[in-house]
């Protein structure tokens, strides 16, 4: 049992902040009324504005289904909606998809919207890399990532270990998975395949998760635990986030343990490359981001303790953004053509078509030339992006396009998923699934601004490895339909995850077959 000095703290620290008292009270008993609802409720009533508890209920008894619940909101109130939050909260969120809003706030106005200091408190397990900088750090860490990564060596050496890793590791596991007939989850598979390939990429290492026995890699399950938890930080009071830290209990507790976890298996990976760079003769050094780093030491000038602080906030950024949104990506993409065979009969097609001497395993160079692969991954991450929804915030009074009125107590969400959902944006056929949309009239790929279609995000902050993320997962698409096809378990639901990447919430179950010939 606590002890009286501690209930006496706990008091204490509640009198003095008596809107912990409301949000704490909302909050629980909102999950409780929203675990009596079902599933399949597909009620779209505008939330209330409570006099006390603002919106937040109307939020948490639609939590299970947010995003599904977030597209009708903003269908029916033409694509931006306010959030009122509960009293005494100092934060208002405003909801939008419209293109218009997100041109004028991730390009136009770029320079008033920055990721700011309440977006670095929810991510900060992420530190201060590309992904939480601003101003001078963002576009330092910007320009050394583009030099590395557009680079021919590592361009070389990510096209070359990725076919490594299909030939040896992907393909052989569904090999053994057909062989055996038994319904396995593919998203599990995609994950690892990706765990592998960014952790290579970054640390010049490969992890071996993606094996027949399905190792648990205690980095890679860490990472799971810190998006679903930052999730949660999005969408639950202020005031709740703060007990728990007070507490050190619950999201908080697990936060820190998970963190715990990463840092430790990443100081061992500097630990260990920074040995080996001292100990091997020169002309050793590999092609992966880290080793680019480490032999740039000297254009940093900051103590060991900050470059390796660097290190660490930069290798997780990029871990984060190589392994979650191509796994997410791959495996809505591969749902998707389940539920259209036809398309899948056109990809093979193309297959077969442009690269006659080896389909499963394409050149970079004919990957490129495949129009109607690339509009079909476009298709997919236009109704499933990998990041559902962004978060900014105005550092000065500011009216969007919309005709709303933002200011600093105005948190901005785009809802990304719920872009491509909208009629107004892509007609009356949104919701079906059909890559023939990215095609022109003459046979060439259809282009789409980024403020239309931001699975890359838009504007200056445009994902540095699209290209290269594009070139992966049309490898993979190679290797696996050319050799493979699935077949959805039996009534089996999907679901998005409640997380900062689109997982599927209980995976995607499916049995593999071998491709006859």
């Amino acid at each position: 049992m606590a002890s009286p000095q501690l209930l006496q703290q706990l008091l204490s620290f509640l009198r003095t902040h008596p809107e912990l008292l409301v949000s704490v009270f909302c909050f629980l008993l909102l999950r409780r009324l929203s675990r009596g609802r079902g599933s399949g409720d597909r009620d779209c009533r505008l939330p209330t504005n409570w006099p006390v508890a603002g919106m937040i209920p109307g939020v948490l008894v639609n939590m299970e289904r947010l995003h599904e619940w977030s597209t009708d909101l903003l269908r029916r109130t033409g694509c931006t909606f306010l959030v009122r939050g509960p009293w005494l909260n100092t934060v208002d969120v405003l909801i939008t998809c419209d293109p218009a809003n997100m041109r004028h706030v991730f390009t136009s106005n770029f320079p008033n919207y920055p990721k700011g200091t309440e977006f670095a408190k929810i991510f900060d397990v992420l530190g201060n890399g590309i992904f939480n900088a601003d101003m001078e750090s963002w576009s330092f860490q910007r320009k050394k990532a583009h030099l590395v990564m557009s680079g021919p060596k590592f361009r070389a050496f990510v096209e070359a270990s990725t076919k490594e890793k299909l030939e040896k590791g992907l393909v052989p596991v569904l090999g053994h998975l057909a062989d055996k007939g038994e319904v396995f989850n593919l998203q599990d598979v995609f994950l690892r395949l990706t765990f592998d390939t960014t952790y290579n990429f970054v640390f010049g290492v490969d992890p071996a998760s993606l094996a027949v026995n399905f190792p648990t890699d205690p980095f890679a399950k860490a990472m799971d635990e810190v998006e679903e938890i930052l999730f949660y930080r999005h969408v639950i009071p202020r005031a709740w986030l703060k007990l728990q830290k007070w507490l050190n209990i619950g999201d908080h507790r697990h936060m820190r343990a998970a963190q715990g976890t990463i840092d430790q298996c990443i100081a061992h990976i500097i630990s260990a490359r920074r040995e080996s760079k001292n100990t091997t003769a020169a002309g050793a050094a590999t092609d992966d981001i880290l080793s680019a780093y480490l032999d740039s030491r000297d254009e940093f000038d900051d103590s060991d303790a900050a470059f390796y602080k660097f290190l660490r906030d930069s290798t997780l950024n990029f871990m984060v953004a190589g392994r979650d949104t191509t796994s997410s990506a791959l495996t809505w993409f591969f749902w998707s053509l389940a539920q259209n065979p036809h398309v899948e009969k056109m990809i093979l097609q193309e297959l077969r078509s442009l690269a006659p001497r080896n389909p499963s395993f394409p050149t970079s160079a004919e990957l490129r030339d495949m129009v109607y692969l690339h509009a079909a991954l476009c298709e997919s991450l236009r109704l499933f992006p990998p990041v559902p929804f962004e978060h900014k915030a105005p550092v000065r009074p500011d009216v969007l396009p919309s005709g709303h009125r933002v200011n600093k107590r105005i948190r901005l969400i785009f809802s990304l998923y719920a872009m491509g959902r909208m009629e107004e944006i892509w007609g009356k056929d949104c919701l079906e699934f059909k890559p023939e949309r990215w095609i022109s009239s003459s046979g060439k790929l259809r282009y789409e601004p980024s403020y239309k279609f931001p699975a890359f995000n838009s504007g200056p902050r445009t994902c540095l490895g699209r290209d290269l993320a594009f070139t992966q997962m049309k490898a993979v698409v190679a290797a696996v339909v050319t050799n493979f096809r699935f077949e959805v378990a039996q009534g089996f639901v999907v679901k998005p995850r409640l997380s900062i990447i689109l997982h599927m919430r209980n995976g995607l179950k499916v049995r593999v077959r071998k491709r006859d010939s």
